[in-house]
């Protein structure tokens, strides 16, 4: 069986795939790829099934080590080193560098055949919260390469556009806990530019900026939680709940994130500012 072997991990690099979908009975998050569209794009360009496991690299400094000849494509945030955004033959003992990425905070690498490693609870997917799943990417490790794919799309190169480096502005629609929040409030949220903190990660993006002001002070008992869901904690400042967020929560939900706009908060980083628009 062909393989890969991770020289350096980087900062963080997981194993993801489409996620365990139906466990939130359970307790457990769907977990899996934080950026969905650059993740389908690139098992697309290497033939593989929607849902097959690839790498998740965070903030590049992932080398790796190709065992066999491997194809293999790359999305997301474009680093330096690496071919992007197109099906490559990889040779066997060649070494592929990811640098530091111009924009974006994710990139994402699939190779034809997808990641061979065992499926919990149905997933292939790192799931930071729970712990489910396959631990963070180790130097050192050896990962084994599937057989299971389908015919190559043909397409050279996916003309796809780098994740902005600027402000983002993210549309929302109110939530469930709108009135618990006042006009201004409101006003507030959707004017002024938050920047992302570096408390972020695959749970959540946390935003720092101006606490926003609340009609009501009381507990609210603890509710179903959602993918792009924004909760405002006793801080008054939103967290956009991303891959890894809990099932349930206490905190009021302002507003939900367009399904369109949620793979750009998966790429958002560090210090980026960030607007919400209704």
């Amino acid at each position: 069986m062909s393989s890969l072997t991770i020289l350096e991990s980087g900062p963080l690099a997981t194993i993801q795939d489409g996620g365990r979908i139906g466990q939130a009975s359970l307790g457990i998050p769907a977990s899996g790829a934080c950026d969905r569209t650059s993740y389908a794009l690139a098992n697309r360009l290497v033939g593989n099934s929607p849902r097959a496991a690839a790498i998740e690299v965070t903030f590049g400094g992932l080398v790796l080590h190709a065992d066999n000849d491997l194809v293999i494509a790359i999305t997301g945030a474009p680093c330096e080193g690496v071919p992007l955004n197109a099906p490559t033959i990889v040779k066997s003992g060649t070494v592929l560098r990811f640098g530091p990425p111009r924009t974006g905070l994710r990139t994402y690498v699939a190779v034809r055949g997808g990641l061979a490693v065992p499926a919990v609870l149905g997933s292939r997917s790192t799931d930071l919260l729970s712990g489910l799943g396959p631990a963070a990417l180790s130097s050192g490790q050896t990962v084994a390469i599937g057989r299971e794919y389908g015919p190559m799309p043909g397409v050279d190169l996916a003309p796809v556009a780098d994740p902005p480096g600027g402000e983002v502005v993210v549309r929302v629609t109110p939530g469930p806990r709108r009135d618990w929040f006042t006009d201004a409030g409101w006003e507030s949220f959707t004017t002024q530019s938050y920047v992302v903190s570096s408390n972020s990660n695959r749970v959540g993006v946390r935003l720092e900026g101006e606490p926003l002001e609340r009609a009501r002070e009381d507990e609210l008992a603890s509710e179903g939680m959602a993918l792009g869901a924004i909760q405002i904690p006793p801080s008054g400042l939103p967290v956009i709940f991303l891959a890894d967020h809990p099932v349930t929560g206490g905190y009021p939900v302002i507003a939900y994130v367009t399904t369109p706009d949620l793979p750009a908060c998966a790429q958002l980083r560090p210090g980026q500012p960030l607007r919400f628009t209704g």
